[in-house]
Parts: structure tokens; sequence; C-alpha cells
């Protein structure tokens, strides 16, 4: 039996009286001073203790420091949730560099945009994971990596690492992480790099369709996951289990960082499946479990339909958050799981991660109506914002107009856990952020006088698949540049399983004809999975619905793509 919320939430207050600020690898060492023996990294290979951790990262920091690497340099990390992972990320910090953890997932297109963009001086990556080969990816972008660097299609770059994957050969001549680790040369701490240094730049999506790499200090994603151990009152040593990817800030803050503050264990998955999720649950005394709404309805699923029996009694609690959460599936968790600490969320890259939270001990109909209250974080918070890290306004979107409680509008953010600013994108900063420094989320919303928030939809055409966000116009200009695609509309329809999936509607040019599924393998081919529409549908000019200035009324084919495309009595 866990104690009470409050007990939980007093017991870290008097482990962490008054905040300090630090680097990534400060925090990392000062819990091995109290934790120094108990497991962080928990795999069903063998599992790895803070001190171990801390160790393989200095490890690491002196191969990256003898490979070039200077504080402010940029350092991407292209790695599923592997153990390397972790070691890699607080060796980053400790050369004093910012680390860019990019999307496994992309394609060759968009890592040579991130690499390229960010400026990035090292990499380190897999050799290749599922149907991904990222070698044959630097091949075509940058011929003779392996000793030449990025070469002058990628000048910043100016060392690679490869993870050689199990079962596979190394490849002649590339430098791997093994060595990076392995070396043994002299060096002392980087001091120059404080907590206000960025630890991170995260690249998301933007509305322009061109990622966008979110700035993110030390500081705020310390200050972030403390408020998550916080706020969800993490008893000592909680275990938690994940195979959300490290490279998006709900694993990574919300599991990775939050644990350090009560000498708890992360137990990350490479991939998601609901069989593996309950066998390591059992296997690994799991606490905790972060899943998007995809994932809980499978491992729901799974359980219902009569698999292996496991026995989950050590899991008492699960947040549930980052996705569209189909009508009754609190309370399928609950009929079939039990009773839990239920928490849902609702936050954003720019935000550091979840800015509102449902407290553990909330009724459930604040799981059911809302996605959360301003979230607090204790002694991480602003005083000058009533303890928080961040705080929202409701606004007219026409007019700027700033609402009361109760109105819907768009949704603007401020705080110290809100992002400085996006890497190399001034006019995107300027779009983002208001004149008086709040940022634009385009999300549209409520407050209520308790600072409970409800989503209500979307003022931005992106969209969530899986938990990941979407933004039509890559996928539109994807499309178009088939030569027999004039124009290409994507929107949002929703999806039991996915949240949303996209709906593609294109017009052919005159007299042209294609098939659907040679535009589908199109997409394949260019964009990471989660972006490829579900559906594609060919439709004439003149159904294009627009408005008087010919913009596209997006929300009209959206509502056509429910009416014709969506099964009777699926989610909405």
């Amino acid at each position: 039996m866990l104690p009470s919320v409050a007990e939980r939430q007093e017991a870290l207050e008097g482990r962490h009286p008054a905040w300090v600020a630090r680097r990534l690898d400060e925090q990392l060492d000062a819990a091995v001073e109290e934790f120094g023996d108990r497991p962080y990294v928990v795999t069903d290979h063998r599992s790895w203790t803070y001190r171990e951790v801390a160790d393989w990262s200095r490890r690491l920091a002196r191969g990256l420091v003898a490979a070039g690497v200077r504080p402010g340099d940029l350092v991407a990390l292209v790695m599923a949730n592997h153990p390397e992972f972790v070691a890699l990320k607080y060796a980053i910090a400790r050369a004093g560099a910012t680390a860019v953890p990019v999307n496994f997932l992309n394609r060759r297109d968009e890592l040579g945009y991130v690499l390229r963009q960010s400026g990035a001086s090292a990499l380190v990556t897999m050799d290749a994971f599922r149907d991904l080969d990222y070698l044959d990816m630097l091949d075509d972008l940058a011929p003779g990596w392996e000793s030449g660097g990025g070469g002058a299609e990628l000048p910043d770059l100016r060392a690679v690492f490869v993870l050689t994957g199990e079962g596979r050969t190394p490849r002649p001549g590339a430098r791997t992480v093994e060595e990076l680790g392995g070396t043994d040369e002299g060096w002392e701490p980087v001091t120059s790099t404080g907590p206000g240094a960025p630890a991170d730049v995260l690249y998301t999506s933007g509305t322009t369709g061109s990622p966008k790499g979110v700035l993110l200090t030390h500081d705020m994603l310390l200050r972030t996951a403390y408020g998550s151990a916080f706020g969800r009152a993490f008893q000592d040593g909680r275990r938690v289990l994940f195979s959300l990817p490290m490279y998006h800030v709900y694993g990574y803050v919300e599991g990775l960082l939050a644990t350090l503050f009560v000498g708890g264990s992360i137990v990350p998955q490479l991939t998601f499946t609901p069989a593996a999720t309950l066998a390591a649950i059992e296997r690994h005394h799991v606490d905790d479990v972060l899943l998007i709404p995809t994932m809980t309805q499978a491992l729901l699923d799974e359980v219902e339909t009569g698999g292996p029996v496991h026995d989950l009694s050590s899991l008492s609690s699960m947040i549930s958050s980052g996705g569209v959460s189909p009508t009754g599936l609190w309370h399928r968790i609950e009929a079939v799981l039990g009773p839990l600490e239920l928490t849902t969320g609702y936050g954003m890259s720019e935000t550091t991660a979840s800015t509102t939270v449902t407290r553990p001990d909330d009724p459930r109909e604040r799981r059911l109506s809302t996605n959360g209250r301003l979230r607090d974080v204790g002694v991480a918070g602003d005083p000058a914002l009533g303890g928080r890290l961040a705080v929202y306004r409701v606004v007219d979107p026409a007019t700027g107009a700033v609402l009361g409680v109760d109105q819907v509008g768009e949704l603007q953010v401020r705080g110290p856990g809100v992002t400085p600013g996006y890497h190399r994108k001034p006019e995107e900063d300027a779009a983002a952020f208001t004149d008086d420094g709040w940022l634009r989320t385009g999300d549209l919303g409520r407050l209520d006088a308790d600072d409970y928030l409800t989503l209500v939809g979307r003022s931005k055409d992106c969209y969530r698949c899986g938990g990941e966000q979407v933004v039509p116009k890559e996928i539109e200009d994807v499309l178009t540049s088939h030569d027999a695609v004039n124009q290409a509309h994507v929107v949002p329809l929703p999806d039991r399983r996915m949240g949303e999936v996209g709906v593609a509607y294109v017009v052919l040019r005159p007299g042209r004809a294609v098939d659907v599924d040679e535009l589908l393998a199109l997409c394949t081919a260019r964009l990471a999975r989660f972006k490829v529409p579900r559906h594609v549908v060919a439709i004439g000019a003149h159904e294009v619905p627009v408005t008087p200035s010919g913009r596209p009324r997006k929300f009209l084919l959206a509502e056509r793509a429910r009416a014709e495309l969506q099964p009777t009595g699926a989610a909405s």
C-alpha cells in the first residue's frame, strides 16, 4: 500500500528542500552520492546502477572531447531506447555540448535536414533499426563520411560514431561507440557551461512544414522532471517502464530524468508490443508505466483476449497522455487492470513536456472531462507564477483579447518551463511568441476556476498519429512532387487505435491519372511511417472548398472524411 499523495510529496520536499540548479550530468552525480548502488537502467539482459551509468558517461565524454567536441557544439544522436542512449545523453552534457536527439524513424532527407539545420559537429547513430539503414542514408548524404565527416554536403559534421547492432558486421573504417567509450585519454571536467545552457535541441515539426529545433536548457529539463515526480507523487525508488522514445520529451523527461529525484529505475523498451509490456511489468516489478492512448488500448486488448496471465500486482500507477483518448478508456482501464493511480495531461516539446496533469487522487470526473490542472511542481516552481513552471491564458484567436474563465480560445503559455525559442529560426520565433512574451500553442481550449485545462481542438492543421505530431504540409509537398498531382490537402481522421490518421485529398493535373498505391509508396519512401496517410482520395478541383480569397477550408474536408471514411461508431 502506497503512502498518500501528500505523504509522498512531503517526502520529496524533505529530500529536496530547496531548488539547486544543475546540469544534467551534475544531477546524475548528485544521485550517485545518494543512490549509487541502486539500479538506474534495467533491461531484460542486465541492469546498470547509477554509479555505472555515471562512470560510463565519463568515458564517453572523454571520447567526445578527444574527437574534437567542444563546449557549445551540437551532437546529433540517432538512437532508440538502448542503454547507450542514457549514457550518451549524460556524456554530451559532461562535454559541455548540446544534444540533438533525432527521431530514428526519419528517412534520408529528414535526417539530412536535421543535420544541416542543426549544424551538428558530431553524430552518434545506430547502424540500422527495423527497415531503416542509417549508414546507407549517410552514404547518400555524405559519401566518405567514415573518414571525412560530412564533407561538402554536411560541412559542420566532423565525426561519426556507429553503434553496430547485434549480429551485424561493423562498417570498415567507421569509428564505433565502443571505441568512443573506451578512451583513456586525460580529460578535465567541463565547467564553462552551466544549468542555463542548452542541453537539447529537440526537433518538432512546425507550421511551415519544416521541423523546428526546440531549445531546452538543463535547468528547464530538470525542473520539469522534478515537477513530474512531485505532481505524480513518486515514491522512493519508483520503477518506470516505457517504450516511448527518449528523443521525445515524454519518455525523456517523465521517465529518464524524473526518476533521478527518487533513486528510481527506468525500464526502457526498444519497441512497443502489449505482450512484452505486460511481461516486463511482471519480470521487473514495475510500479509505473508511461503510455499514449493507442498503447493503452492495445494493452487492455491483450489482457482481455486471454493471452498469458501476468502478475501485475506491482503496478500502482499509469499515465496515458499525448493523444486523443477514446470515450470510455478510463472506465475500461479500471475494469481490466483494477485500481491504479491514473493520470493524464497536456504539454508539448516547447513547454518541456507536460504543463498540466490530473492529480493521482483527483476524482474520476477530472480525467473524463479535462486535460489536467496546471502542474504543481513544488520547490522547482517560480514563486512569481504561484509556484508553477508554466501558466496559460486564453485569448480570442481573432482579436487577441484575453478571455475569462470557461471561455474557449487559443491557449498561450509562458514561464521558465517554456522554450526561449527555436534553433536558428528567427522568423519562427517571431511568429510563435507574442510581443509580451507568451508562446502561441495553436491549440484551442478553456481554463476553469480551479486551473483545470480542457482542450477542444486545434487552430493549427497539425494532428497526432500514434502520439507523434504530423504536419500536413510535409505530406502535401511529397504528394505534389509527383508530376500527376496538382494539389494535395491532408486532413485528420479520428481513429480508434492511432488517435488520428491522415486523409490526403489530391487534385490531379488535367488528363493525368495515377494509382493510389503509387502515391502511398511515394510517401512511404520519403516520410516516417506515422506521417504516411491512411487514405488517398482523388477529387476534382471544384470539390475543394475555399474561402473568398481562394484558401482551402480544410475543416470542411475533414468533415467529408469523417462522413465518408469513418466507420459508424468509431472514435470522434
